[in-house]
């Protein structure tokens, strides 16, 4: 018996391995594939798709880093998913305060119709939207895309906040009350001090979506000096052919911003995480 417990066990480990490594392949495999495809030709990446360059070609990458639309599109991909973030993080902090820590009529209400837009996709808003920003005059304008992003953000990270605010212990808001610390004050000096890894959890997730989102800037930005990252792919498509190798080693180069970010802030991401679904 025991040994055909043991047996057990150890293959389950081994589906577990197994499952780890090709979910691991699906990650490495497309990173692995854009890197190193940066150091190729064209013709090189229609003969030998996954093997090292040879030779290698570096112009690709300097070349981008030499060039000014590149770090054009950079600062508009950080203007927009800096402003973007700090509105959605500082309006759904607010509203995440209120929502967790004063009962009111139809407190319960409201929060399910911002659980509701989790669910409503981007994608079916886009008309509607274009038809709204291009008679609000932001086309064109950096607003046209912070503010609908900071509106489609608000839903996720109201959900968050609201969750780790409501484990902050009473005895915490009571003690600063009998201090003489009004609503406004403990929320701005006591709670979000104590809220930092759910704050940096929620600037993450608002940063990675602004970096990452190709269709709202693509309807709003027809002007090229307003192109985000992107967007920016689209300077390597000819009218007959891509310069597919220099798109990789673009693509690779706009994800390191975001990969360093995510670094510092990894730590702050998984204990906001963590306090998010413990409450």
């Amino acid at each position: 018996m025991t040994g055909t417990t043991n047996s057990s066990a150890r293959t389950r480990r081994l589906v577990l391995h197994l499952v780890c490594v090709a979910v691991g392949a699906l990650i490495v495999v497309p990173v692995w594939f854009g890197v190193i495809g940066g150091f190729k030709d064209n013709g090189q990446l229609s003969t030998n798709p996954l093997g090292l360059p040879d030779p290698w070609t570096p112009g690709n990458y300097t070349d981008i880093l030499t060039s000014q639309v590149f770090y054009r599109n950079l600062f508009n991909s950080l203007l927009v998913a800096v402003s973007s973030t700090f509105i959605v993080v500082a309006t759904a902090a607010m509203a995440a305060f209120v929502f967790a820590r004063y009962a009111f009529r139809g407190r319960e209400l409201l929060v399910t119709l911002f659980a509701i837009g989790l669910m409503f996709p981007f994608a079916v808003a886009i008309l509607p939207l274009f038809v709204l920003l291009r008679s609000a005059g932001l086309l064109d304008n950096p607003l046209g895309v912070i503010l609908p992003q900071a509106a489609f953000g608000l839903p996720i990270t109201i959900i968050i906040l609201r969750q780790f605010f409501r484990t902050i212990p009473g005895e915490v808001e009571e003690a600063a009350t009998l201090d003489g610390c009004g609503p406004f004050g403990f929320f701005w000096r006591i709670l979000l001090p104590m809220a930092r890894p759910a704050l940096a959890t929620v600037s993450v997730l608002a940063i990675v979506a602004s970096w990452n989102n190709f269709m709202l800037p693509l309807v709003v930005f027809t002007d090229q000096s307003w192109w985000t990252l992107p967007l920016g792919v689209q300077a390597f498509q000819g009218q007959y052919a891509d310069d597919t190798a220099r798109v990789l080693a673009y693509v690779v180069l706009s994800m390191v911003p975001a990969l360093a970010f995510y670094a510092v802030a990894e730590r702050q991401l998984i204990g906001g995480l963590a306090g998010s679904v413990k409450g």
